[in-house]
């Protein structure tokens, strides 16, 4: 089969389809016509997306001795983000349209001075639109009970510094690491999951002296590109590198990484040299001393933080994108349209399942169950038994299984399989004793 090429706007109308067919994301709420911003991962997609936070937490968690996880809460002390900034700091400048009422960024308009959308001059006079989603806790909603959802993942970690550094007998340099939610009041939430009021983040706060922390900066550029490259199969022409034209007061070096969404290029993530700034506000609003005592100089000073701070849920967007395709094969009759075969070319660590078990008949269902049971506890399975074998392995193909494990009428017999590899279509007979050994070094590389 060839690959068939596609337009990049019509690629992501395909993607958003599938999603949707295929039970990877849907709209939340749908049923009372969607709440814009809010997104759900159905059964495919909460797999494909705990396989990724899965795989950034063994990339920079489990396989490092210098890194440990943290899981926070969502809401903080609301002086948390008066001294982060957030609450006197963090938002848009926008306008209105009074004709249409169409609401826009004044960063983004074309002419800040005309609707993009109707073409009308009566535009409100710009003003700051805070991104901080607000909250109450307690019984009384007044002022002195508002909180806020948190609005970046990283916060937290500043918070917890020293007691995690105790707690776990850290010295510098080290890094604290979290996978969790985030919120901001977007005013206009678009491209999909690209950008949402809800979304995931995946941050790691590396803790170092200032003296050899941009050495530190450019080994973790180096740690995160090979991530893309080498764990999610990402190209060079699909990724590159983004430097901030202006940098925060506080910060030495600040990049991104993008990837080349049918949209145009967009962020993945921000390697961001922060200083002192984190550690020094916490300490001055809490009261509370921040510093960190070098145990070999007795030097006392506030610790540089060198950050990744990656959006899981664009980089999952970012991969059903790369991972896309369209296989064509001629017809041989006349007249008659050519078969496409829609597939996703997941890498097999993270697809969201990994081994699809097929019986080749309804009678050989009990058998495949039984070849299903002894491998379901090391790779996300899932037995096929609806429709036709050709139907089924399209099936597979859409959802992006790299291998499917055929139960035919002689596995009685030979004690075998048929393992259809997802992108090759090659079809191999795998005796059942050896399947997890084959599986192992197919999905792991073992």
């Amino acid at each position: 089969m060839d690959v068939q090429e596609t337009s990049d706007m019509n690629l992501m109308e395909k993607v958003v389809s599938l999603c949707k067919r295929r039970g990877f994301v849907f709209q939340s709420s749908e049923i009372y016509g969607g709440f814009n911003g809010f997104w759900d991962y159905g059964p495919y997609g909460s797999m494909l997306k705990k396989a990724v936070e899965q795989l950034w937490w063994n990339e920079m968690v489990e396989t490092r001795n210098n890194v440990v996880g943290l899981d926070s809460t969502i809401i903080c002390h609301p002086r948390t983000w008066k001294a982060s900034g957030h609450v006197d700091r963090f938002g848009d400048i926008m306008c209105d349209c009074k004709k249409c009422k169409t609401r826009f960024r004044v960063d983004q308009m074309e002419d800040p001075t005309t609707c993009s959308n109707c073409g009308s001059k009566d535009l409100t006079p710009p003003r700051e639109f805070n991104l901080m989603m607000k909250t109450y806790v307690g019984p009384v909603f007044d002022e002195e009970h508002i909180a806020y959802l948190r609005a970046e993942s990283c916060q937290p970690i500043f918070l917890d510094f020293n007691l995690i550094r105790i707690a776990t007998r850290q010295q510098l340099p080290f890094g604290i690491a979290q996978v969790g939610k985030a919120f901001r009041n977007e005013i206009t939430p678009r491209m999909f999951t690209f950008r949402s009021r809800e979304f995931t983040q995946m941050e790691m706060e590396f803790f170092c002296e200032d003296e050899g922390s941009l050495d530190w900066f450019e080994y973790w550029k180096e740690q995160r590109w090979k991530y893309y490259t080498e764990k999610l199969g990402f190209t060079e022409d699909e990724i590159q590198w983004a430097p901030h034209d202006k940098l925060a007061h506080y910060a030495k070096a600040a990049v991104d990484i993008e990837f080349k969404f049918p949209f145009g290029w967009g962020e993945l993530e921000g390697i961001h040299h922060r200083g002192t700034w984190d550690l020094q506000q916490h300490q001055e609003f809490s009261g509370q001393n921040m510093e960190y005592l070098d145990p070999v100089t007795g030097k006392r000073f506030l610790p540089t933080v060198v950050e990744t701070s990656v959006g899981c849920d664009r980089t999952i967007l970012a991969i059903l994108c790369h991972a896309y395709a369209e296989d064509k094969a001629p017809t041989q009759k006349e007249g008659m349209e050519d078969d496409i075969r829609i597939v996703l070319r997941f890498p097999p660590r993270i697809a969201p399942i990994q081994v699809g078990v097929l019986p080749l008949s309804k009678k050989l269902n009990d058998k495949a169950a039984e070849v299903q049971k002894k491998i379901q506890q090391f790779y996300r399975t899932e037995l096929d038994v609806t429709g036709n074998i050709g139907k089924r392995y399209r099936r597979q193909d859409e959802i992006g299984t790299p291998f499917c494990v055929t139960v035919d009428f002689d596995t009685e017999n030979d004690g075998a399989v048929t393992i259809r590899d997802r992108d090759t279509m090659a079809q191999e007979r795998v005796a059942i004793d050896q399947l997890k050994q084959y599986l192992d070094n197919k999905i792991y590389g073992w």
